[in-house]
């Protein structure tokens, strides 16, 4: 029986049934513009209709139902246990609600930290820290242009039938796209610093494998050009891999041959559980034999950001506009010269939405030759090289945000209302937990700083939504009770504010996948109200 065959995409969306792939090569830009449609309109024969994510692939635009997935550093944990980790997390940190009254949060059903630890296993199972290594490089092709090209890739894929191979080219294509974004923009250099940058595949199942790239220059003399070094990965794990990169940039300095027995050991280890060491043994001539050592963050949900670009780049209120705009799942737009910049603030931004997951067009970094996408008219989160940005900020209804030193403004495009947007009582709140970090914050303090900011917001708007999932039986389906639910929120600003965030398709997936559990998965014994 021939397996189904897979087409890897530059976002994390769902769309529509797979047409024939007999249209020519313009088939991709032509039906990128004919597929958008809003997600808000929904027929009654459309049930399922917030229930499917579009892929955009580089040759054709794939749909597929699916089941809702979480965020690109969480692929398997769902909706009930985000929200319980969220409150057993901050359970006695929020003191009191607007009211003065202590705040009512629930007994929590997940393990302690403690007892979770003494569980957790050593190493997570089955997994390998990488799938493949490619390095590109730009060649001048016989028209005299730079094309992006695939010089080195390990391992070696053998013994694949014929549409494993056909679909491995589509992956490494794709890969040579983000890779080199700017196209055939490319002439031999003297000076590079190097960067390193993320980006995702998805598939049309929903299945994700992160990209981790790494630009040099390689060592010589004159005139050279760059290098990409990718890595292509189950694993959402951005400081670990950019870790990798160091040791991977140290060997090709010294030969191109040095790369090969690092990774292989590499490949052969056992990825190491959140808060565990896997040390990985090396040899570099007249150093000897090393000893490198990789640890996995403690909160995993966390491993795949650093917090440190976002806040370098934004003040904190420009930061609150920024999650206030996401938050409405509206057009949101960076622009930044460096490709580290654009990844690292795109990933932070969704982040601070967890336990809610952003369902629309995220691509962290657009290729020149996807630049289009911003004519969508539905939500999404895009990156874009400073060089590109006269082609995308003639849009209107959208946030375009400059994250590039030196700039005159931040917000070159916006809606006029992100400052609004957010409760005043409730903006103060994170503000003022924002001020516990300073310009030398190291990212562990980061990492516990911004969550106990962001989260908490989310408890005093919709941390009651479980009282209001109602029953016919046990076994039964649950029904949100979406006006009982706002009605139930007395502070008239807030919600005036839950009212919108409820009508995203982040919420409403998020309570689409409790309604379906059953009535002794879904936490609904439990009380989580505003007082």
């Amino acid at each position: 029986m021939t397996s189904p065959r897979k087409t890897w995409g530059f976002s994390s969306m769902r769309s529509r049934t797979r047409p024939p792939l007999d249209e020519g090569e313009n088939y991709f830009r032509r039906r990128l513009f004919s597929s958008f449609r809003s997600d808000r309109q929904r027929s009654q024969g459309e049930e399922d209709d917030a229930d499917k994510r579009r892929t955009f692939s580089d040759t054709e635009i794939e749909t597929n139902k699916g089941v809702f997935l979480s965020s690109e550093d969480q692929p398997e944990v769902g909706a009930m246990k985000r929200f319980s980790t969220l409150f057993s997390s901050f359970r006695g940190k929020i003191s009191k609600d607007r009211t003065g009254k202590e705040l009512d949060l629930p007994a929590s059903t997940e393990l302690s930290s403690v007892e979770e630890k003494a569980k957790e296993p050593r190493y997570a199972s089955g997994q390998f820290f990488f799938e493949y290594l490619v390095v590109v490089r730009p060649k001048k092709t016989k028209d005299g242009i730079y094309e992006p090209q695939i010089i080195y890739q390990f391992p070696k894929r053998d013994g694949m039938v014929r549409f494993q191979k056909e679909e491995e080219e589509k992956t490494l294509k794709a890969l040579t796209l983000f890779c080199f974004p700017e196209g055939v923009n490319w002439a031999p250099l003297t000076e590079y610093p190097s960067e390193t940058f993320s980006f995702v595949l998805t598939d049309v199942d929903g299945t994700r494998k992160n990209g981790y790239c790494r630009r040099l220059l390689p060592d010589g003399k004159g005139a050279r050009l760059p290098e990409a070094y990718c890595i292509i990965s189950n694993l959402a794990c951005f400081g670990l891999f950019s870790k990798i990169f160091d040791e991977v940039e140290q060997r090709r300095k010294i030969a191109m041959a040095m790369i090969y027995p690092f990774m292989q050991s590499l490949r052969e280890s056992a990825f190491p559980a959140p808060g565990h060491t896997v040390n990985i043994k090396s040899f570099i001539p007249d150093r000897g034999t090393e000893i490198i050592s990789l640890t996995r963050p403690t909160d995993s949900w966390l491993e795949h950001v650093d917090f440190r670009t976002l806040f370098k780049c934004l003040s904190d209120d420009e930061v609150l506009q920024v999650f206030a705009a996401t938050v409405l799942e509206r057009r949101i737009i960076f622009i930044a010269d460096e490709l580290g910049t654009l990844s690292q603030v795109i990933h932070a931004v969704t982040v601070l939405l967890y336990p809610f997951i952003w369902q629309h067009t995220l691509i962290s970094i657009v290729p020149e030759i996807l630049i289009d996408v911003v004519m969508a008219p539905t939500p999404y989160l895009l990156g874009v090289q400073k060089s590109l940005a006269d082609q995308a900020t003639d849009q209107t209804e959208l946030l375009v945000v400059d994250l590039s030193e030196g700039r005159k403004q931040t917000f070159i495009k916006s809606m006029g209302d992100e400052d609004t947007i957010l409760p005043h009582k409730l903006k103060d709140e994170i503000k003022q937990a924002l001020s516990a970090k300073n310009e030398n914050s190291s990212l562990e303090e980061l990492n516990r700083v911004v969550p106990e900011a962001f989260l908490p917001f989310f408890i005093k708007t919709v941390g009651h939504f479980s009282k209001y999932i109602v029953r016919n039986g046990k076994d039964q389906p649950g029904e949100f009770q979406r006006t009982n639910f706002c009605k139930a929120i007395e502070s008239k600003s807030t919600r005036r504010f839950v009212k919108k965030f409820v009508q995203t398709q982040m919420f409403d997936l998020f309570v689409q996948e409790i309604e379906q559990r059953p009535a002794s998965q879904d936490g609904t014994g439990e009380t989580h109200t505003l007082n």
